[in-house]
């Protein structure tokens, strides 16, 4: 299984490493580590399922691939090289699966290790990286730091939630701020507030010298 790791890691650095979006290496490795110590906190699950979902999430995405068929293939290709049997591909998959926010849609998770990659991905969407990563995206995507005549959007088609127009401090209210409420386990949640709270203390500083205070 170590080398399975280790092969999936390289693999996954290579494919990243010039992702530009917050979608890079850095990012699949510090999911892989959060994944890893909500695991660990939690007590239980298939600490290789984790690993490995962790690692592979974001190679289908639909944004990072030309189209999300395209980036199924990749994942496929790559997974079925492996030798791994059917029912852990099948496992790893359906974490993968569920992992993305896609206009804040709710799934049902049919796994714990569905449960921490989820959390694991969605807590590097907070805090300090967690604001870092909005505005890399905002500006791969060209959108502006902030347009107070935009309407934050509070329910949303797939569609929508990647095409219309929005800003970077707009995806706050759209995303980040509903993502401690969306946590799965105790462990992530807990590690989430402080998080929160930090993104909180930035918007009510971002509006004070928005608006010229001193």
């Amino acid at each position: 299984m170590n080398e399975i790791l280790r092969t999936t890691e390289a693999f996954v650095r290579e494919h990243f490493d010039k992702e530009g979006t917050g979608h890079d290496w850095h990012h699949i490795d510090r999911v892989r580590r959060n994944a890893l110590l909500i695991l660990e906190k939690e007590g239980t699950g298939n600490r290789f399922v984790v690993e490995m979902a962790a690692l592979l999430h974001d190679v289908p995405d639909e944004k990072l691939n030309k189209t999300e068929e395209a980036g199924w293939k990749k994942l496929e290709d790559f997974i079925n090289k492996l030798g791994l049997t059917e029912s852990t591909v099948q496992h790893i998959v359906d974490c993968i699966e569920s992992v993305s926010f896609k206009g804040g849609r709710v799934i049902q998770l049919n796994s714990l290790e569905a449960k921490i990659v989820q959390d694991a991905d969605r807590l590097d969407a907070l805090g300090a990286i967690g604001i870092a990563r909005t505005f890399a995206f905002g500006g791969k995507k060209g959108q502006p730091l902030f347009d107070p005549e935009i309407v934050v959007r509070d329910k949303m088609t797939l569609t929508q939630y990647r095409t219309e127009k929005s800003s970077s401090i707009h995806h706050f209210y759209e995303k980040l701020l509903k993502i401690k409420d969306l946590l799965n386990t105790e462990a992530a949640r807990q590690i989430a507030e402080q998080r929160h709270e930090f993104m909180s203390a930035f918007l009510e500083q971002f509006y004070r010298e928005w608006n010229g205070q001193a």
